[in-house]
C-alpha cells in the first residue's frame, strides 16, 4: 500500500472511531435518533477501512466490531418504530446562536412523505412580511413534494397595531396563489394562542421554540444567506419532533 494510500485508511480509522464513539455516548443518552445516524455514518467508515487495509487480523477485528454495530444499529432502528407505533417517540434537535445548514426543506422534508396531505401550523407570529415570507416558503416547500398537500391549515393571531390589513392582504394572496397548485389554505384567527407546532396527517408533529421565525435577518439585500436559508445564520431554539397515531384537528 502507498504512503498516501495509507495516510487515507489511518484518517477513515480515526473518523470512524470517533464516530461510533460518539454513537455510543449518545446511545447511552438515550437519544437514539442521533446515535442511529451516526452508527450508520460510522459503520460506513469503518466498512471503508476494511475495503482498503491488507492486514487481515485487523480486517476480521473490524468485521467483528462492524457487526455488533449493526445489530446495535438494527435493535435502535426497531425501537424507534415501537416508539413510533406507541407514540411515544420524541427527537430533540437543538439549534445553537448562528448556526446554518436549517433550511426548512432539512428540518422537514424526512416527515413529508408521499401520504400528507394535510397540515395544521400553529404559530401566533405570522404577521409582520419577513413572517408572511417565512410561511410562504413553508407552503413552497410543501406544494414541491413529494406530499400530496391538498390542505394547509393555519392558526395565527392579529396583528395588533398597523400592520393587520398587510398581514390580512399577505395571506390573502397566499390563499390564491396556492390555489392555483390545487392546496386549499384556511385561515383561522386566535387571541389567545401561544404554543407553536406543525402536524402532518401522517402522525409526524414538530413544535419549534420559535415557530418558523428561528432565522436572522440577513446583513444585507446581497449577502450569502439571503436567497439560500441553508446559508442563513438562526436563533438559537430547540425542535421537538414526535409522532403520533391521532393527528387533532384545531
Amino acid at each position: 500500500m502507498s504512503r498516501a494510500g495509507g495516510d487515507g485508511t489511518a484518517a477513515l480509522e480515526r473518523a470512524g472511531a470517533e464516530t461510533v464513539k460518539r454513537a455510543v455516548e449518545l446511545d447511552l443518552a438515550s437519544r437514539f435518533q442521533e446515535s442511529l445516524v451516526c452508527y450508520q455514518e460510522g459503520i460506513d467508515l469503518l466498512l471503508q477501512v476494511v475495503k482498503g487495509t491488507k492486514d487481515e487480523a485487523k480486517k476480521q477485528r473490524y468485521r467483528q466490531k462492524i457487526s455488533e454495530y449493526m445489530t446495535r444499529a438494527e435493535d435502535i432502528k426497531k425501537h424507534i418504530e415501537k416508539e413510533k407505533q406507541d407514540g411515544k417517540y420524541h427527537k430533540q434537535i437543538r439549534i445553537e446562536e448562528n448556526a446554518t445548514g436549517y433550511s426548512y426543506e432539512k428540518l422537514f422534508q424526512e416527515y413529508l412523505t408521499e401520504i400528507v396531505s394535510e397540515v395544521w401550523v400553529e404559530d401566533p407570529y405570522i404577521r409582520h412580511v419577513h413572517q408572511l415570507y417565512n410561511f410562504l416558503r413553508f407552503c413552497e416547500m410543501l406544494v414541491k413534494g413529494p406530499c400530496k398537500v391538498k390542505t394547509i391549515h393555519l392558526l395565527t393571531s392579529y396583528d395588533e397595531g398597523s400592520g393587520r390589513n398587510q398581514q390580512t392582504s399577505g395571506l390573502e394572496e397566499i390563499k390564491q396563489s396556492l390555489r392555483n397548485y390545487g392546496v386549499m389554505l384556511n385561515v383561522s384567527f386566535s387571541s389567545s394562542i401561544h404554543d407553536r407546532e406543525i402536524r402532518f396527517n401522517n402522525g409526524w408533529m414538530i413544535k419549534i421554540g420559535r415557530g418558523l421565525d428561528y432565522f436572522k435577518k440577513p446583513e444585507g439585500r446581497f449577502c450569502i444567506g439571503y436567497c439560500d436559508f441553508d446559508l442563513r445564520p438562526c436563533h438559537e431554539t430547540t425542535v421537538d419532533v414526535f409522532h403520533t397515531k391521532h393527528t387533532k384537528k384545531m
